[in-house]
């Protein structure tokens, strides 16, 4: 039986996206902390402290995919939670000045992933991919985190 050949557009995306998140562990690995959790190391750098249901928000993620995220991070001491003076029903998540120690490198390695992006495909045809990228993110519902 011969199937119908079908090209679909996002495959493409995801395959790219796989390899860049390669690149990008190979890059975090020494660091020990995934690319998730350097996101939201960063976001917190950014954001300042926050709470856990606020980073799902910025994130668009559950508050439980959040929690377990946020309980890895402070088993690693590169969080901590205090109870918020304003709200002692919730904590508060703010850096450690572990995973602050850890801000340049991970500026470092998403910089080198930049670098390996332009080198691929050229100075002008990133920053059209970045643009494009960026539109059907914020089209889906995304958006950057702090981004309001």
């Amino acid at each position: 039986m011969l199937k119908e050949k079908r090209s679909y557009s996002f495959h493409c995306l995801l395959h790219t996206a796989d390899l860049i998140q390669d690149h990008l562990h190979i890059r975090l690995a020494p660091l020990g902390i995934s690319s998730q959790q350097a996101r939201v190391i960063k976001a917190l750098g950014f954001l300042g402290p926050n709470s856990q249901i606020e980073l799902a928000r910025e994130f668009g993620i559950t508050a439980a995919s959040m929690s377990t995220m946020t309980s890895r991070l402070i088993a690693l001491e590169l969080i901590a939670a205090e109870k918020d003076p304003l709200n002692t029903k919730r904590n508060l998540l703010s850096l450690t000045d572990k995973s602050k120690a850890l801000l340049g490198d991970i500026d470092r390695a998403w910089a080198s992933t930049d670098a390996v992006i332009e080198e691929s495909i050229g100075q002008e045809n990133m920053q059209e991919l970045t643009e494009l990228t960026r539109q059907l993110r914020d089209a889906l519902g995304g958006r950057k985190p702090g981004a309001g």
